[in-house]
């Protein structure tokens, strides 16, 4: 069996209490999973539990043919988009389900949010939409969601939350404060006018500068 790896349960455990004491999620609700580079296996906050109360040996471990591979608790009732999202995308190995407020509600309304800044279009994508709804820890939720999510790294649950993935836990939770402050914006910009979008032939430029030119050794 492949070696299970104590620092990445340590990071799911310190990655939930990041995102409680950020205020991005409150109770028990919300989950956050880790991808192995090496092994493939996914690290999964256990389900139900409070997040400062779980250490690392309360995480749960899988495979990603959905089959628990080590740990004694039960793992997120989420656990299948989150492998579904890990099936779908070669390039994901973290994937943070939150229960926010702003971008929640655009959840609430069954909109999109477009793409208003230059930060979110590189590093979200055009825009982020809703998924179709499904009740929560349900398989057809985690087709539908894994549809939504498409090539962006972010996607709305409607009247649920928002489900943010990158190719690890720093890029995730990035995205997470990327997509909660253009919402925010885009709030506060309808509220007084009308938001200006920014061009699709802008947005493809700035996204193939961020990833070929923006940064140190590009």
């Amino acid at each position: 069996m492949d070696r299970i790896k104590s620092e990445l349960k340590q990071a799911v455990s310190e990655g939930g209490m990041t995102l409680f004491n950020q205020g991005l999620t409150v109770g028990t609700w919300g989950n956050i999973s880790i991808r192995d580079t090496e092994t493939g296996l996914i690290y999964i906050k256990p389900s139900g539990m409070p997040y400062p109360d779980i250490t690392p040996d309360d995480i749960v471990v899988l495979n990603k043919d959905y089959k628990i591979v080590d740990g004694t608790r039960k793992p997120s009732i989420e656990y299948n988009f989150h492998i579904g999202i890990y099936n779908a995308r070669e390039d994901v190995h973290c994937v943070i389900h939150y229960h926010p407020v702003y971008s929640s509600v655009f959840g609430v309304l069954n909109e999109d949010i477009p793409g208003v800044s230059e930060d979110f279009v590189q590093l979200v994508g055009d825009k982020i939409i809703n998924c179709d709804y499904a009740l929560p820890g349900t398989k057809e939720l985690a087709v539908n969601l894994v549809k939504a999510i498409g090539d962006r790294n972010a996607a709305m649950i409607p009247n649920h939350g928002t489900v943010c993935v990158g190719g690890d836990f720093k890029t995730a939770m990035k995205t997470i404060f990327v997509v909660e402050k253009t919402a925010h914006i885009y709030i506060l910009a309808r509220s007084i006018g009308t938001p200006h979008l920014i061009s699709d032939e802008d947005i493809k430029a700035m996204q193939e500068f961020a990833k070929n030119f923006y940064g140190q050794g590009k």
